[in-house]
């Protein structure tokens, strides 16, 4: 038998009181006048020795209501047989967890408001000093402080859901340190509710826990969990063209144990519905679902993925942004006698900014704005014009390089060399020989959407040239002459590309300028050219990376959503914004809270319009059941798991197997039944 609140026991002492009463009892007598002396002592024989009962039985059940009134005060117990009683002497600190996962039901009710309604009732059953921390994910100043029940059942009317996922180590190490700060002690003990989700919980096997600590683990849960969600968008193409059909890619994802059939999925544009379609998803699978759309005006367009899903609904909104119609800025310098076949490919869409001019009279301040410059036959590089490509390519650029007629690849040497690309060898045949060209490997990334199937790729005729350059080392062949030395091929410089042709674009050396082949890989090398702006976001990225103009001298950028405005660390490298999302310094949570649309602005002006959207860690609604939780704090003997909270009676069971057997509720039904016998014996027995 162990007490609760051992200190009452001292109480037993007032036992003392009705004995002093009874011991010294000395109320005056009353004579009687008797005639006959022999009736007098029959009757004060009988009177004394009913009178002495009596009084014996009002001490008894005087004594017995004071010792069990003191009995129900120390609250008696019987230790649980795990030998972890809750200690009223450490600190308590109660974890709820109120990230996006527990919108989950069970009994049609969410995970949070059980746990919510079940730290509310067990608030009762703790003791009423101010020795008991609350905590959530947000970690919110208010809650670093000790603080008695009565306040932290009113703090629980105020929680609701936050987009902060934390892991348990993380809670564990909060808690121990606002514990040791606000009241040090030895017993801590800990009681954490959640769904033990486990893609946010972190890895459990490597959570070190101090032995002197107690941890009391409630899972919220259900048997069955299900959940859909957006996994990710992308466009068929590099980039969005109007008045023209575009195609979108979704990933849609079913966690759940059951098939979805014909699930309506829609997309809007600027909250309008441009498209529509109707999804199945197999139990445990994925599907890509496609939309068609078409946009009337160039610039940046809102764009939103909605379906309906139940009772999980924060990820039934995915958004992003669509860049329609981007211009992708070229710079086309020649030399000598070329062709026209550059100037006139990109002057037949909007999209491309394309000018074309000797390479001797070129600004190379001109590159500070291009994505794409290509040297087409220019046989002299002078002045800074070398040094300006290099810093082009290094920060992102793509450069083309089609050879002259002449054997020219010196003046190539120095700039090819600093860029960490292979120089080309002169290979130019006396008699002018004509090689063809090999099919393009269709497997390559680069060929996609381009081929619209292998068979009209194998059905077609390939041009031929007569190669002026041949090159080795690493880089991605695009093309290939049926020899296996490369035509076209790419290499990779740091941000930017280099891409080496081995042919000029004259007719007496290539055929390759004419064939149907030439518009699509010049176009696909041009959309690649500009950098591929993220159509999304996620909250949980460490930093972002935006395409940006220039933008002048120590510029500021902000992040806007109706009434919040932030503004980020950041810094400028070459062509793009690298900034971290605003993190609380106190509580390390993202003040960017709340999924939608951001504005990127400059000076009060729009620059940017970012899409973020919430983890998709929070989606995967798998979790440790009680089973695997045991399993793996199964090497801690102050470690106890309880069954899934969705069972119910959680307090009665926390009280059973954490404190063990407690009388005090038949103590005082003792205490009152001795009460009223001593009312009933002074009251009905007479002497």
């Amino acid at each position: 038998m162990s007490f609760l609140y051992p200190s009452f026991l001292f109480g037993l002492f007032a036992v003392a009181i009705p004995i002093a009463i009874h011991l010294f009892n000395f109320r005056r007598t009353r004579k009687v006048y008797f005639t006959n002396v022999a009736f007098l002592k029959e009757v004060k024989t009988s009177t004394n020795s009913f009178r002495r009962l009596k009084q014996w039985l009002i001490l008894a059940t005087r004594i017995l209501f004071i010792t069990f009134l003191v009995l129900a005060f120390a609250q008696p117990f019987i230790q649980s047989p795990k030998q972890q009683s809750l200690s009223s002497q450490g600190n308590t600190g109660i974890y709820l967890d109120n990230s996006l996962s527990m919108q989950n039901e069970t009994g049609k009710r969410q995970y949070l408001q059980l746990a919510t309604d079940e730290a509310d009732e067990l608030l009762g059953a703790l003791p009423k000093t101010p020795s008991i921390q609350l905590l959530t994910n947000d970690f919110e100043s208010r809650d670093q402080y000790l603080a008695t029940p009565d306040k932290l059942k009113d703090r629980l009317t105020e929680i609701n859901f936050s987009p902060t996922s934390r892991t348990l180590e993380s809670i564990y190490k909060r808690q121990n340190n606002l514990l040791s700060r606000n009241s040090p002690s030895t017993q801590n003990q800990f009681i954490w509710f959640s769904d033990f989700q486990k893609s946010t919980v972190g890895d459990l096997n490597k959570l070190k826990i101090d032995t002197n600590s107690r941890i009391f683990l409630v899972p919220v849960q259900t048997e069955e969990t299900a959940n859909l969600y957006v996994d990710s968008v992308w466009l068929a193409t590099p980039f969005v063209k109007e008045m023209e059909t575009n195609t979108l890619n979704v990933r849609l994802v079913n966690t759940g144990k059951d098939a979805v059939k014909n699930l309506p999925v829609k997309l809007f544009l600027d909250e309008k519905q441009v498209s529509s379609s109707s999804v199945n998803l197999d139990a445990n699978n994925s599907v890509v679902a496609t939309f068609d759309f078409l946009v009337k005006e160039r610039g940046l367009k809102k764009g939103r993925i909605s379906f309906e899903d139940f009772p999980v609904t924060f990820d039934n909104d995915f958004y992003f942004v669509l860049n329609a119609s981007p211009t992708i800025n070229i710079v086309h310098m020649f030399g000598g006698a070329t062709g026209n076949y550059i100037q006139n490919l990109f002057s037949n869409e909007t999209i491309f900014q394309a000018r074309s001019l000797n390479a001797q009279n070129v600004d190379p301040t001109l590159l500070n704005t291009a994505d794409l410059a290509i040297l087409d036959g220019v046989t002299d590089l002078s002045g800074s014009l070398p040094t300006s490509l290099e810093a082009f390519v290094k920060k992102g650029g793509s450069l083309i390089i089609f050879p002259g007629p002449a054997n020219n690849n010196t003046i190539y040497g120095s700039l090819l060399s600093r860029l960490g690309v292979p120089s080309p060898q002169n290979t130019t045949s006396p008699d002018k020989t004509f090689e063809v060209i090999d099919a393009p490997d269709t497997r390559n990334p680069f060929f996609e959407s381009i081929f619209e199937n292998t068979t009209q790729k194998e059905r077609m005729a390939m041009p031929a040239a007569n190669p002026v350059w041949q090159w080795t080392g690493r880089g991605s062949s695009l093309l290939r002459l049926k020899t296996g030395t490369p035509f076209l091929s790419r290499f990779d410089v740091q941000r930017g590309k280099v891409y080496l042709c081995a042919s000029p674009l004259t007719d007496n050396f290539s055929t390759f300028q004419k064939h149907a082949l030439f518009v699509p890989i010049l176009y696909k090398i041009a959309a690649l050219s500009k950098s591929q702006e993220r159509l999304s976001f996620s909250f949980q990225e460490p930093s972002i990376a935006v395409e940006i103009n220039e933008a002048g001298k120590e510029p500021v950028f902000h992040l806007k959503k109706d009434n919040l405005e932030l503004i980020p660390s950041q810094r400028i490298s070459g062509k793009q914004l690298l900034f971290d999302i605003p993190e609380n310094s106190q509580t390390g949570s993202k003040q960017l809270a709340e999924a939608g649309y951001y504005e990127l602005t400059l000076n009060g002006k729009v620059q940017k319009i970012l899409a973020f959207n919430y983890d998709k860690k929070e989606s995967q609604p798998d979790s440790y059941s009680p089973t695997e939780l045991k399993q793996i704090f199964g090497r801690y003997k102050n470690v106890q798991i309880f069954s899934a909270l969705n069972e119910g009676e959680f307090v009665n069971e926390f009280k059973s197997e954490s404190q063990g057997k407690n009388f005090w509720k038949y103590c005082l039904i003792a205490a009152l039944f001795f009460l009223l016998a001593e009312i009933l014996i002074i009251r009905f027995v007479k002497g």
